[in-house]
């Protein structure tokens, strides 16, 4: 098997508190805005719906595609840029 890195992408991220959900809306700015409460956001993603719970990271993909992204993970793949 070979390896493989993950090519340096810099990515657009906020994450969501229970009391942001109409920032993050209007960040989305599109016919997939969230849908909520302050425990939760439903996230139309291009793998189809998925729920973002409070001190999950909302991620704006290469593509412009939004999708959750649990705080472990996000920790353990992203730094800030500086």
């Amino acid at each position: 098997m070979s390896k493989y890195r993950k090519k340096p992408v810099v990515i657009e991220a906020v994450q969501f508190t229970g009391k942001n959900a109409k920032k993050i809306a209007k960040w989305m700015k599109s016919g997939n805005a969230p849908v909520g409460n302050e425990t939760f956001l439903t996230i139309y993603t291009l793998e189809g719906q998925m729920d973002a719970m409070v001190n999950d990271w909302i991620i704006k993909g290469v593509k412009g595609e939004f999708y959750p992204c649990k705080p472990d993970i996000f920790e353990a793949t992203y730094e800030v840029v500086k």
